[in-house]
């Protein structure tokens, strides 16, 4: 809605040089609720963050809010002067989001303060007290020049994010509505990317079902493909890179994830039937090859697409579990697997050849066998394709990342992290001493890694450390990470929430709990960000 004078709630006043307000983003009184009002921590995130340079001038402002409020009630604007900026607001679907944009572009070389004084939520409460931020429009806001999307992966870390998950829809198993009531789910909102953006991120790994059907004749299933074309579409609008994963595809079906699950291995809790499973992909030449097209298919359709910045062939390749009963000793299987259909190394040279038929540029994205673990990369080997990140996914210790509630283990301390029944040291010492072996692959191979999965159950004791060790140390190897997982807004799969770091450290409560110590950890890490879709031009 546009507002107009005298009547608009909304102001926004450019002013030359640095913020009219001070405390800008943490204005007195930002305690908790009191009563019926509540302080500025209800404000869990902007886009910009506060005091921000070389925003684009046609950036989108965002204000996330830890609950929904109630649209209208909303009063802000700038309190200071100079000459006053037309705009419009618009609130996500969930009211938790606060969208502004300007009528006209912004202007370069000028500071915006946005401020606002009053917004009443849906339980009641009230803000308490005016809430104010600052950023500038500058040198490179109309267009950081990238040289390429590769150019985004290298020279130092650049993408800072989270996963996105979907899966095909057995509503036989899942139950109806829970996913949604399309092929794929729990189906993503606007709302949802916007407040990963307000939250500071500016990259989305989406992982997602392949293009085409699991069985043969392995055709492209449009469906899927209008629900990443979807997806792409609300990532955009939201100002952030993705990186497209595929779970699934010819021949691997959802189910790789949840080996011995099923009625058959256990009959007293299985909860689906063996058929379920399709792990012909390993065996089966003209799987391969569709996996292969599929890819070819997918470069084509999205090459040209700005914010598509990377191709990760599968998630997580397990062969070695699923035929071998192999789990996190690389040696078991290598090398005696070697060469063989089972090995990665065989099948993936072709997946990268297919997507550079049509996709010269774009970059492709490997991980290694293990799930992608640290121990199998040193044999995960190169192909000559020059556009190549290895990656890797990091859930080290499991034993500490993984724990039911109640957990045991708590980071920093002592526990037995290998099964020999000697308790180790784990702290940033210990996860440094492990990405060690990311170093020696990068600095052996001359390439660049990036870690595209990575976190831990949101009640982990003393995980915002954990959080907070690891995502540096990432950044101290100048490596791009994305973290698992960011949900759903959907009601129906709220419960499946282990991993929802908004919903704070107690494990009985599935709804916001914002702010919270591990939270505050990620966005402090991921307000490092600078880059976006609306302030990059690539040079390719």
């Amino acid at each position: 809605m546009q507002l107009a004078l005298p009547k608009r709630r909304w102001l926004v006043i450019p002013v030359l040089g640095t913020a009219l307000l001070a405390g800008c983003g943490g204005v007195s009184g930002g305690g908790g609720e009191s009563g019926n009002t509540v302080g500025t921590d209800v404000i869990t995130g902007t886009t910009p963050a506060d005091q921000a340079t070389s925003v684009a001038t046609s950036a989108v402002i965002r204000i996330t809010f830890a609950k929904p409020a109630v649209p209208g009630t909303e009063e802000g604007g700038v309190v200071a002067g100079g000459a006053e900026v037309e705009i419009a607001t618009n609130w996500s679907d969930d009211n938790t989001v606060l969208s502004v944009t300007p009528a006209a572009p912004w202007q370069n070389g000028l500071t915006y303060t946005v401020r606002f004084t009053a917004v009443t939520f849906a339980d009641g409460t009230e803000l308490a007290t005016a809430y104010s931020f600052s950023f500038t429009v500058g040198e490179g806001g109309d267009g950081t020049v990238v040289a390429g999307k590769w150019a985004l992966w290298t020279g130092g870390t650049r993408l800072r994010g989270a996963n996105i998950w979907q899966s095909r829809n057995y509503v036989e198993l899942h139950g109806e509505g829970t996913l949604g009531d399309g092929p794929v789910g729990p189906p993503f909102a606007q709302g949802d990317f916007d407040a990963l953006a307000a939250f500071g991120a500016n990259y989305v790994n989406i992982s997602h079902p392949g293009l085409f059907t699991e069985a043969p004749p392995y055709e492209l299933d449009e469906s899927i493909q209008a629900n990443l074309d979807d997806l792409l579409d609300k990532i955009a609008q939201a100002d952030m890179f993705a990186v497209i994963t595929f779970r699934t595809g010819p021949g691997r079906s959802e189910f790789w994830a949840v080996l011995g699950e099923d009625t058959e291995a256990s009959p007293a809790e299985g909860w689906f039937d063996p058929s379920y499973y399709n792990h012909t992909v390993w065996q089966e030449q003209a799987a391969k090859d569709a996996w292969a097209a599929m890819w070819r298919h997918t470069a084509e359709r999205y090459r040209g697409n700005a914010v598509v910045v990377g191709y990760d062939l599968m998630c997580e390749p397990n062969a070695e579990e699923i035929f071998f009963d192999i789990w996190g000793q690389p040696d078991d299987f290598y090398p005696a697997q070697a060469n063989t259909s089972y090995d990665w190394n065989v099948f993936y040279p072709a997946v990268v050849d297919a997507i550079r038929e049509v996709d010269a540029e774009t970059p492709i994205l490997v991980q290694p066998m293990g799930y992608g673990s640290v121990a199998w990369l040193p044999y995960l080997e190169l192909t000559d394709d020059t556009r190549t990140v290895y990656t890797i996914h990091q859930y080290e210790p499991s034993v500490y990342t993984h724990q039911a509630p109640p957990p045991d283990n708590t980071y920093p301390g002592e526990f037995d992290t290998d099964y020999d029944e000697v308790g180790d040291e784990v702290n940033r010492a210990w996860l440094n001493s492990l990405l060690e072996t990311v170093d020696e692959y990068a600095t052996t191979h001359d390439v660049p890694i990036a870690v595209n999965e990575f976190g831990l159950m949101r009640w982990e004791p003393g995980g915002d450390q954990f959080m907070t060790d690891i995502m540096n140390l990432f950044e101290q190897r100048g490596m791009n990470h994305a973290l698992w997982a960011w949900s759903a807004s959907w009601e129906p799969f709220a419960w499946n929430d282990g991993f929802n770091f908004r919903n704070g450290l107690d494990p009985e409560n599935h709804k916001d709990a914002m702010p919270n110590d591990l939270a505050d950890a990620i966005s402090e890490n991921w307000r490092l960000n600078t880059l976006r879709p609306s302030n990059v031009m690539f040079d390719d």
